[in-house]
């Protein structure tokens, strides 16, 4: 590991200087032949080198393929080096170490793939700081030693991801994201790195990407994961590269196959069994969901319509709660819905009714507990949040999706007694202006009804 951080020191100096870098590059890893070896072999491959001539030097193959391009194939190959041939550990730890490995390595190539439409430059700025995500994770592995055997014991029976987070947390008295941090402070590794371990859910399209790489290639390497999560994933990802469904999944199986052609060419073969299997995906793929459902106008007019006839009659609370949320899942094009009522001490908002997609599990887990000024102004007003808008209220869990949300206040004879809440928390896509317009329409007509019901008692 000190070897590592000195020559990612040392990179990163070069980077800084325009003059010398080319010819320094060289000289500062050429004492080492078998790292020089290995990032000609990766710089001569089929994904690197397009159709010119083979290169046989370092300096040549950064005036080739550009500094930045061999930077990062240096420290690619040195992490994989350093880490692989580390054999001061169990069995145990050693194939942990790999697992994590490759689905870094396979974050890494995803984060490349989904910002293929952007410069070079931050393509590899982003393949780094996504291949780095877990290197103090990884770190501890390869140095820990019998504290490690510890961990890995603890964690060795569990398969929910926040558990080992926890149980990880109180072993080592700080997480792995925090070790990650004080590593890339110290080595230098760059502000896109730090700024996506820090603020992950950040709407640039860089740490977005980063952030949803990590988590598809995590989804791929468990199989314990449920395949409605991982549809998850790969429907977020899509809607990131604003991509149908289909070509994302396309894209998806070559930059699988591109991913093992490349751990050959690092010499890193012990990670392949480790990678995502193209095969296993396809079950998973095939059985994804249907195309997230767009605002349907006819939808929209009929909830509104079935509302107007209900509110000339005596109408039940259930019955009206149950039209709307319809009209709202339906006619808006959300992902989910539901109404939340306020708890007997005011402090909280709890799940009534819940359509859409994982209702059951929205039923029991989205409690929301606001500071008493956002409560306040929940049960006020309408209120949207969709990325550049920070008006509406953030709740401390993070249940609230970062891709956006509505909300608009249920009020029964003048008084606000909850809210009206919807999402579109499983495709990851944003909501509009417009959309919550419609949406506070809907609402607005159920609370009419509740007005009614309660004038004819």
């Amino acid at each position: 590991m000190p070897a590592l951080g000195s020559m990612i020191r040392t990179l990163e100096q070069l980077a800084k200087d325009d003059v010398s870098s080319m010819g320094v590059l060289g000289r500062s890893i050429m004492h080492d032949n078998a790292l020089t070896s290995r990032v000609l072999r990766v710089a001569n491959s089929a994904i690197y080198n397009k159709g010119i001539s083979q290169v046989t030097t370092l300096s040549r193959a950064a005036v080739v393929l550009g500094f930045d391009v061999i930077r990062n194939i240096c420290i690619t190959a040195k992490l994989l080096t350093s880490l692989l041939e580390n054999h001061n550990m169990s069995a145990a730890v050693y194939q942990r170490l790999l697992k994590l490995m490759a689905q870094s390595f396979q974050s890494a190539m995803l984060t490349k793939m989904m910002l293929a439409d952007h410069d070079e430059e931050l393509q590899e700025e982003a393949f780094i700081a996504s291949l780095l995500y877990h290197l103090g994770e990884s770190a501890f592995w390869s140095v820990a030693g019998a504290a490690a055997d510890e961990l890995d014991a603890l964690l060795a029976d569990s398969h929910d991801s926040l558990a080992r987070l926890q149980v990880s947390r109180d072993f080592l008295g700080l997480s792995f994201n925090q070790l990650t941090q004080g590593l890339a402070r110290n080595w230098g590794l760059g502000e896109l790195l730090m700024k996506s371990l820090q603020h992950p859910n950040e709407r640039t399209p860089e740490v977005r990407t980063i952030f949803l790489a990590n988590k598809l290639s995590e989804a791929m390497s468990d199989p314990h994961l449920p395949a409605a999560e991982l549809q998850q994933r790969l429907q977020q990802c899509a809607a990131l590269m604003q991509l149908p469904a289909a070509e994302f999944q396309q894209r998806l199986q070559e930059c699988l196959d591109a991913t093992k052609r490349l751990t050959v060419d690092y010499g890193a073969t012990a990670l392949i069994k480790h990678l995502p299997q193209a095969q296993s995906l396809e079950a998973a793929m095939q059985s994804a969901p249907a195309a997230p459902k767009e605002a349907d106008t006819s939808a929209l007019l009929e909830g509104l319509r079935q509302l107007t006839a209900l509110a000339q009659h005596k109408p039940d609370f259930n019955q009206v709660i149950h039209l709307a949320l319809q009209g709202m899942l339906d006619g808006v094009g959300l992902d989910r819905c539901a109404v939340l009522l306020l708890s007997p001490n005011r402090q909280r908002l709890q799940p009534r009714v819940t359509l859409g997609d994982a209702a059951d599990d929205m039923r029991q887990h989205f409690v929301l507990s606001l500071p008493e000024q956002m409560l306040t102004t929940c049960l006020s007003q309408p209120l949207g949040s969709w990325p550049g808008h920070d008006a509406a209220p953030k709740d401390a869990h993070g249940l609230l999706p970062v891709s956006g949300y509505l909300m608009a206040p249920l009020c029964v004879e003048n008084k606000s007694v909850g809210i009206f809440y919807g999402d579109r928390q499983s495709s990851g896509r944003s909501v509009s202006q417009a959309e919550l317009d419609s949406f506070t329409h809907v609402a607005l007509l159920a609370n009419l009804c509740f007005s009614l019901a309660f004038r004819s008692f």
